[in-house]
């Protein structure tokens, strides 16, 4: 089988290594040169091949017919966001099975995918795609404010701006770009608390999920330097509180036609009911799964490749513990001098920490939109959710990035 990608980002081994794991025969087509593969994933491939672009969906379809000529190739898998539509383009111009190209493309386009939803009777914000400003300010008058202005193709929170009044908005369509030919989206924004619902299903059904939680929502928390954000895996999930968040998930795998895939939902608990956000027909980011072997007692990059190869998981999650990750800002831009507090948490909490990452003084900060995982951060699990919670609010406070 063939997989996008296999090196970078880094956890995109992870894949390669489930896959090789699990017997499958395993064909890699990256952008990086073919001596600059680290020894683990040169080992995990039988056959590999260099594009310039990834995303090159002409190129990467050449070499799949090429390798077509020499053997059978039983599916063409991507699991990164901006990937996912090269492999469904490939995968039908070279007859391989998998995700379709039409609940590949409403996966990718989120103003359609939340037509088809709405349709289907799960609850979605307001949207519409934007080609103009006259179309922006058109969804403003009818829907009002606040609203959220983001990429059509967008991944979670990437390039998305809240605008919460009349006299914000000439300056975020300015920003989105969408008068120079963007594909921008425009929507209602949804009050109320957000998380995420997750999957491994195989033939439209279900196998293994997984619900977590933002601490705060990710817009706030992409914006807001002094927060020290987390999201939170909780191991409650099969409490009767996720019913709905479940139901719901279950009726967009079917109403989007996602068969054997990795999923990741959106979502938002709000005065006005569960809403569903963006979906996609792939793994989280932001190492996630990571967080799910964890708490779990599993290997759930194997119990992917055995999805996708066999049919089947080997394994159930195991609750054992909620698991989570809290972000960790410097005081300031500029490179990292120092930390503080470190050595507290460590005496504090040393025993349920999974792992962190503390870039060493000298390295570039990055900017607060970059991501959870753009500095230094810290993972822990715990078997109660709230003592978790809590003990990652503790490492919020107590430690300090200095810059």
């Amino acid at each position: 089988m063939g997989f996008l990608e296999p090196s970078f980002p880094d956890n995109q081994k992870q894949f390669a290594r489930a896959l090789h794991d699990v017997g499958a025969t395993v064909i890699g087509i990256g952008e990086r040169p073919k001596d600059w593969l680290d020894a683990d994933v040169a080992g995990w491939l039988a056959h590999y091949e260099q594009v310039s672009s990834i995303v090159d969906t002409w190129r990467v379809t050449e070499i799949v017919r090429g390798l077509q000529q020499h053997l059978w190739i039983d599916r063409l898998e991507a699991s990164v966001e901006a990937h996912v539509l090269t492999a469904a383009e490939v995968r039908e111009a070279c007859g391989i099975p998998g995700t379709s190209m039409r609940t590949t493309w409403l996966c990718r386009d989120k103003p359609a995918m939340k037509e088809v939803l709405r349709a289907a009777g799960i609850r979605c914000a307001a949207s519409t795609k934007a080609t103009s400003a006259a179309d922006v300010w058109a969804f403003a008058d009818d829907v009002g404010f606040p609203l959220v202005i983001k990429p059509a193709a967008g991944a979670g929170a990437s390039g998305a701006e809240r605008v919460a009044a009349r006299d914000e908005l000439d300056g975020a369509i300015a920003r989105s770009g969408v008068e120079h030919g963007a594909e921008t989206a425009v929507e209602e924004f949804v009050e109320g608390h957000e998380g995420f619902y997750d999957t491994i299903s195989i033939d439209g059904h279900v196998a293994m999920e997984f619900a977590t939680h933002y601490y705060p929502n990710v817009l706030e928390a992409m914006r807001t330097r002094w927060i020290s954000p987390q999201f939170i895996a909780t191991n409650r999930i099969d409490e009767p509180g996720y019913d709905e968040v479940k139901e719901m998930g279950r009726a967009v795998i079917q109403a989007l036609g996602i068969g054997t895939s990795a999923t990741h939902m959106e979502w938002f608990a709000s005065p006005k009911g569960l809403y569903f956000s963006e979906i996609g027909c792939r793994p989280p980011g932001v190492r996630c799964w990571d967080l799910y072997s964890a708490g779990n007692d599993i290997d759930i990059y194997r119990e992917w490749a055995n999805a996708i190869v066999h049919g089947h998981v080997d394994r159930q999650p195991s609750r054992r513990f909620a698991a989570g990750i809290v972000a960790l800002r410097p005081e300031r831009d500029g490179t990292i001098s120092g930390y503080s507090g470190v050595d507290e948490i460590q005496q504090r909490h040393g025993e349920w920490i999974i792992d962190a990452h503390l870039p060493p003084p000298g390295t570039p900060t990055q900017g607060v939109e970059a991501g959870y995982m753009a500095n230094a951060w810290v993972r822990m699990r715990h078997p109660d959710y709230d003592a978790l919670r809590g003990m990652l609010d503790d490492v919020g406070r107590t430690v300090t990035v200095h810059a």
